[in-house]
Order: C-alpha cells, then sequence, then structure tokens
C-alpha cells in the first residue's frame, strides 16, 4: 500500500473519480499544509489557515502506480490555474501533490515536466512533502456519492473513459 495527497480544487470531485478507480484502497478528503491545527471548512475558506482542499489517496501499487495517478489527476484539474479551478477560487483550491515517501517527489516532478512538454505550458501546481492532514467534516465525505448533482469542476465520467484501470 502506497499513500499520495492531491489538491485541484474542491476536493469533492478528486474524491469521486478517485474512488471509482481499481486499485484505489481508501480516500478521505480534508485540509493539507495547514498553519493551524485542525482547521474548520470556515477557517480554510477564509484563506488564513493557508490549508489546501486536499484527497488522501491510499492505493494498492502493484496496480496502480504514482505515475498513473499523477497522470490521471492532470487529465482532470488545470495544472496551470493558481488558485482556482472552474468555479472555485481562493488559495484553498490551488493545485498540488503532497507526498510523505521522498521517493516519489521525483517520479512527480517527471509526471509534470511530461504534461509541461505535451502542452507547451507552465504548470503551477506544487509538489511539496506533506507537512500535516487534517480530515474534513463528515458531510464532506463522499460528498458526490451522496449528492450525485452537486457542483463538480471535473466531468467524473468522460475523464474515466480515458484510462485502463477505471472502474465500470
Amino acid at each position: 500500500m502506497a499513500v499520495i495527497y492531491l489538491a485541484g480544487g474542491c476536493f469533492w470531485g478528486i474524491q469521486g473519480y478517485f474512488d471509482r478507480m481499481h486499485g484505489v484502497i481508501e480516500t478521505a478528503v480534508g485540509y493539507a499544509n495547514s498553519r493551524i491545527t485542525n482547521p474548520s471548512y470556515e477557517l480554510v475558506c477564509s484563506g488564513s489557515s493557508g490549508a489546501v482542499e486536499s484527497l488522501k489517496l491510499e492505493y494498492d501499487d502493484k496496480i496502480l502506480t504514482l505515475h498513473e495517478i499523477t497522470e490521471r489527476f492532470l487529465s482532470i484539474i488545470d495544472p496551470c490555474a493558481l488558485n482556482f479551478q472552474g468555479n472555485d477560487k481562493g488559495t484553498q483550491y490551488r493545485s498540488g501533490v503532497y507526498y510523505i515517501d521522498m521517493g516519489d517527489k521525483s517520479i512527480i516532478q517527471e509526471c509534470l515536466k511530461q504534461w509541461e512538454e505535451k502542452h507547451s505550458l507552465k504548470t503551477v501546481t506544487e509538489v511539496l512533502p506533506l507537512a500535516n492532514f487534517y480530515l474534513a467534516e463528515a458531510y464532506h465525505q463522499k460528498y458526490l456519492a451522496k449528492n450525485p448533482s452537486g457542483y463538480c469542476h471535473i466531468d467524473i465520467d468522460f475523464a474515466l473513459q480515458n484510462f485502463k484501470n477505471a472502474v465500470r
């Protein structure tokens, strides 16, 4: 098992997307790299915590590689958007990949480099070690599964069509 933390706008859509993939063991949404211990959603939205809405992704690295996870992640967000995704605006919506295994950094950076070369654009996606992660409130967990018509900047069904390990 391996763990990575992904941030790319509202965490509902990222969780909904990765929950449907073969090889994902468990997901939880929360707040990463906060300057404040255990911030609330309201505090995160104020920008004062410095936290980013994130997905904790536990996966079977024998089925799903970090390279594939990063490629998929980059296919559902705009890695060039600074502090927003879709209609979500603010520093809590910045994009980032946060790692706990130092060996993951080079894999993530290589994926970003490949994306930049393919698209001839420069990304602003953070690649940083995880400083902390606090679970979001219960109503945020699996939100789109509980509220299928909830707003999301990610077209989950379209994105899953492009990859071989998608759960059908």
